[in-house]
């Protein structure tokens, strides 16, 4: 019986004659089959341990970027946020809300390295108290107000001076950002003072604490007609959009961003960066911002 590495036994009839050599080289084949895997083996193990090691560095060298901004931008920094992730190896930990809501947590000491609010008035606050790095500071995006009835109403407005948006509202509410707490309220109340109305539906306004929770009333049956961003409509189904304000009945809306004095976060001005880019401007534009 011949004998072979890798307790490999080939039995045979000694009889038989020699082994032929294309048995020889079979066999050598296998031995070389055997030590190959067990080499691959190894390697994939050792490349296993080799990538858990560098996710770990890289975790530890490109830190997260804590982001707060105005909510109505929920939808388009999600879609942004997975391409800056998939690129940079870090993401970004969101805190939405009104942006005076924010600026004032900011100004408490609320751990954060980017802001983006929606109201030029919010970020001022914050320049003036030297809490944002003013060299930084950019616009990059602008919104439209509108009104918004649930999808199955039969009202029909246009805007314009003294437009009779009390008789539409009859009995019921207009739901809005309370203009005293939030960015949307305040181009609103702005845009109802300068055409005329609001002395008229002041005392029927339904205040939210902002535009996306002034969206759910009226979605919800709640409210016959409210007042939010264009870009707010657009993503909820049960809504439409009656008319919309023209755009010098109200300050602009316009988007600004921002790193935070106190961040020592290295990613923050790649990921500022990238908001400017083109690259997630797409993102913004199919939610139907328009670039600043």
């Amino acid at each position: 019986m011949a004998k072979f590495a890798s307790g490999l036994d080939f039995h045979r009839d000694e009889s038989a004659g020699p082994l032929p050599c294309t048995s020889i080289a079979a066999a050598g084949a296998m031995i070389l089959t055997v030590a190959t895997i067990r080499r691959l083996i190894l390697t994939a193990a050792l490349l296993g341990l080799l990538l858990v090691s560098f996710g770990q560095r890289a975790q530890a060298q490109f830190p997260d970027v804590i982001v707060f901004s105005a909510g109505s931008l929920r939808e388009a920094l999600a879609d942004a946020n997975n391409i800056f992730l998939f690129e940079n190896g870090s993401g970004a930990v969101m805190t939405y809300g009104a942006s005076a809501a924010l600026a004032k947590q900011i100004e408490s000491g609320a751990a954060a390295d980017v802001f983006i609010s929606d109201d030029i008035g919010s970020m001022d606050y914050l320049a003036e108290r030297k809490l944002i790095m003013l060299d930084t500071r950019d616009k990059f995006l602008r919104n439209k107000l509108v009104l918004i009835a649930p999808a199955g109403s039969n009202v029909a407005l246009t805007t314009g001076p003294n437009f009779p948006l009390a008789q539409a509202l009859g009995a019921g509410r207009l739901a809005m950002a309370d203009p005293a707490a939030a960015a949307a309220g305040k181009y609103g109340k702005a845009a109802l003072e300068s055409l005329g109305v609001w002395g008229s539906v002041a005392d029927k306004v339904a205040s939210a604490p902002d535009e996306r929770a002034a969206l759910a009333l009226v979605s919800r049956g709640e409210a016959p007609l409210g007042i939010v961003y264009e870009t707010d409509a657009a993503v909820d189904k049960n809504v439409k959009i009656v008319a919309a304000f023209p755009e010098g009945s109200h300050p602009p809306i316009v988007y600004s961003v921002a790193i935070l004095a106190n961040s020592t976060n290295g990613v923050s001005s790649i990921y500022v960066q990238y908001l400017l880019s083109p690259k997630a401007t797409g993102f913004f534009e199919k939610r139907g911002f328009e670039a600043y």
